[in-house]
């Protein structure tokens, strides 16, 4: 597994934690409401991961796109599919978004790397 996935993995769940443990009743019906927004609904989950990801490179937020390429991938998105999501949000959020476009590219191939070494195992 790559630094890079295990680094967000990791410090995502200790921090989610962490936040859990506050016992504070907004921080937690609005991680309820983030979690519910993205089941099956009248938009598929595929659909629903992809404007998450096309929203979260728009305004630029890195560990949210990270995740939602980790959910993108556990959708299995495909790489064609992921290149016009990247499309998109450039267009709605401009040159700014290049250098988080570029770190989702590496981010998206790690996760294929990740996926072919457990293949092969």
């Amino acid at each position: 597994m790559s630094d890079m996935l295990k680094s967000f993995r990791e410090y995502r769940a200790k921090m989610n934690q962490k936040l859990q443990e506050t016992d504070n009743k907004v921080i937690k019906r609005i991680m309820n409401l983030d979690t519910n927004t993205y089941k099956e609904g009248a938009l598929d989950e595929k659909t629903k991961e992809m404007l998450g990801l096309v929203s979260s490179m728009v305004l630029r937020c890195d560990d949210c796109i990270q995740y939602h390429l980790e959910q993108c991938h556990q959708l299995e998105i495909t790489n064609e599919q992921m290149y016009e999501v990247f499309s998109v949000a450039n267009l709605v959020g401009g040159t700014i978004v290049i250098p988080h476009t570029r770190q989702a590219l590496e981010y998206w191939e790690a996760l294929n790397e990740e996926k072919s070494q457990s293949s092969q195992t």
